[in-house]
């Protein structure tokens, strides 16, 4: 009979093959690599399972488990917000052509972290990876008028002609865009590009925020079109990470 150790040191070779596999393992497969007996095998394995340590697939192969899961989305939230934002933001992308955008606060910056490109020539800039002055991106500015960023304490870096430079005209936009739920932005930081952003919310709070950009003569006419349809996606994400959570 298995001592306390033994038992222990087999539960954690099957489940060391099981997490260090690419491809989720037969119960054959685990039982030959291991040496195991099956009727061993089967006994850990049935252990694993119960404290969600490795979980079993359609065909009845062994994957990492739940716990697993959850450990990982805890000390990787951007990660796992970028693959549950990809549906919202093909969506988007398919409603307006234009190029998608995800960002998370990052210190007093906004940070792209994903991105559906442009089906135009015309706007396919990769954001990814960027740091941008909130003040002067519309999804910078829902950081601001949501509480997801504080409110500059400086002076605000003129970047191009349109650029808000005064905190109190900001102040008067940010009201505006908590009122409608979506924020804008036109040639503010750089000449020509518009953007419009709305937030997504998880557990009561802004995580993020999502957004198109496109040159202005192709987005002026659609501002508050493309602007309910960023809040209806948001909503809809926002719901999403909240089941999830």
């Amino acid at each position: 009979m298995a001592t306390g150790t033994q038992s222990i040191d087999r539960a954690a070779e099957l489940l060391a093959l099981v997490v260090h596999s690419e491809e989720p393992l037969s119960f054959s497969e685990l039982a030959g690599t291991s040496h195991l007996s099956r009727s061993t095998t089967s006994r850990v394995l049935q252990a694993l399972e119960r404290h969600r340590l490795v979980s079993r697939d359609p065909d009845g192969a062994f994957g990492a488990g739940e716990l697993f899961v959850s450990y990982a989305s805890r000390h990787d939230s951007v990660g796992l917000l970028v693959r549950q934002a990809q549906e919202t933001m093909s969506r988007i992308s398919e409603e307006t052509g234009e190029t998608v955008n995800l960002a998370i606060a990052h210190g007093r910056d906004v940070v792209q972290v994903a991105q559906v490109e442009s089906t135009y020539l015309l706007g396919t800039t990769n954001w990814v990876g960027v740091s941008v002055p909130p003040h002067c991106s519309a999804l910078g500015k829902v950081m601001y008028a949501f509480g997801a960023l504080p409110l500059p304490a400086g002076a605000l870096q003129r970047m191009t002609d349109a650029t808000i430079t005064e905190l109190s005209r900001l102040e008067i936009e940010l009201e505006q865009v908590r009122r409608r739920g979506f924020a804008t932005t036109r040639g503010e930081l750089e000449e020509g590009l518009a953007g419009i952003a709305a937030p997504v919310r998880s557990a009561e709070r802004v995580a993020a925020s999502i957004g198109v950009s496109g040159p202005i003569f192709r987005l002026a006419d659609t501002w508050n079109q493309v602007g309910d349809l960023l809040v209806d996606e948001s909503d809809r994400l926002s719901k999403t990470l909240d089941n999830r959570a």
